[in-house]
């Protein structure tokens, strides 16, 4: 199912909020505090000339988050930053001054970090980004995780000290439960998902977000004409496409917004004109963008910057994932999860049927751009999926 944007806000500014979010200063003000990381690295950006030939366009990047900070998604950019701006922030309280990351070991900053507790709900990527940063800076993380998070990902967010909390239902229930306990209990809610009275926070992990459109452009001779993004919430195609729409004006590419057919918030969304919660369906494959209901500031952003919304079946997802382990060609073969290649997903299927490669655009002169969001965060499922691990991909599995 393709949807193409035509609401009256469609191409009209971001609210100023959201233009502060997701603006040029945000963006300088994450990249300065991912480089005094340790474990920086940019993630790779791949050409795949053979694939792009099949599908008729003339250029396909992939931009590959399966590499990211040692936990194998794009959320490793968001969660761990907001953690630590938060902590910088409360010690600028208690100094009277500006603090900046570079003093993030000072042992004046860690004692107050310690007297503080993150807390999020997660399908997996999200709490173990949240755990990481406050592991980073001395806090403490509790971390809500519902009955579809498999047992490998929970223990992967346990490896960073975190206490874990299941609970019954679906992620958008351990949203629910995690505002109602964390506003009780004083606790700080780092949430990639925004509702009414609380987005600054998420405002900041999408922020963090607008790390890879940076790093992807530097090594992009010229921008992109597409982008497909998958979404969740939205938070992480919010903030590429709104950085790109701030950043490239009228030469910003077209974004399409891609999500699993069972679980298209964002889609019901834009189809009914206001954010909507979808009823319950069964579980996609593409366990990481399962949600229910959309981030409010997401979808502020994706009405005006979304140029079109789609769906993509279970088949498509594991398609992806296969063809990129066993690529074309010279291309390279890449590690992508069961919700890394969503987007990829959406662009297949839009190559191949005509009606939608005239309403997109889609030609011989495209340059796309899609992000491998996930590597195999869970190891047992990827294999299950993709067969007999392919050679030389042997270490991003372990």
């Amino acid at each position: 199912m393709l949807l193409i944007n035509q609401r009256p806000e469609h191409n009209q500014p971001l609210v100023p909020a959201d233009a502060e979010a997701l603006g040029l200063a945000g963006a300088d003000r994450a990249e300065h505090y991912l480089r005094a990381r340790d474990d920086h690295a940019e993630t790779p950006l791949y050409a795949l000339p053979a694939l792009a030939n099949g599908l008729g366009i003339a250029a396909l990047h992939v931009k590959d988050e399966g590499q990211r900070l040692g936990l194998g998604s794009f959320k490793a950019l968001g969660g761990a930053y907001a953690v630590m701006r938060l902590v910088l922030e409360e010690a600028g309280k208690r100094f009277g001054r500006e603090v900046d990351i570079c003093e993030i070991n000072d042992p004046k900053l860690r004692a107050i970090a310690a007297q503080m507790t993150f807390c999020c709900a997660t399908d997996g990527n999200h709490g173990r980004s949240v755990a990481q940063g406050a592991g980073l800076v001395g806090a403490r993380s509790v971390i809500y995780v519902h009955a579809g998070v498999s047992a490998e990902r929970v223990a992967a967010i346990a490896r960073f000290g975190a206490e874990i909390v299941q609970v019954e239902g679906g992620y958008d229930h351990a949203v629910r439960e995690v505002a109602r306990v964390g506003a009780e209990r004083g606790w700080k809610i780092v949430s990639n998902t925004s509702w009414r009275g609380y987005e600054r926070i998420p405002g900041l992990v999408m922020q963090g977000y607008t790390v890879i459109v940076r790093e992807a452009l530097r090594h992009m001779a010229e921008p992109p004409t597409h982008v497909f993004l998958q979404a969740g919430v939205g938070g992480f195609a919010a903030a590429f496409a709104g950085y790109m729409a701030i950043l490239l004006g009228e030469r910003r590419p077209k974004a399409v917004v891609v999500e699993p057919r069972r679980s298209a918030c964002v889609y019901a969304s834009v189809e009914a004109g206001r954010p909507v919660t979808i009823a319950p369906q069964r579980s996609t494959v593409m366990a990481m963008l399962e949600c229910a209901e959309p981030s409010l500031i997401a979808w502020r952003v994706l009405s005006r910057v979304g140029d079109a919304f789609m769906t993509v079946d279970e088949d498509d997802a594991v398609a992806v994932m296969n063809r990129l382990a066993r690529p074309l060609g010279n291309d390279p073969a890449i590690v992508s999860g069961e919700s890394g290649g969503a987007g990829l997903a959406g662009l297949i299927r839009a190559a191949g049927d005509k009606g939608m490669r005239a309403a997109l655009g889609l030609d011989a002169t495209s340059r796309v751009v899609v992000i491998n969001s996930e590597g195999a965060t869970d190891a047992g499922r990827y294999t299950e999926l993709v067969g007999a691990v392919p050679r030389g991909l042997e270490l991003q599995i372990a």
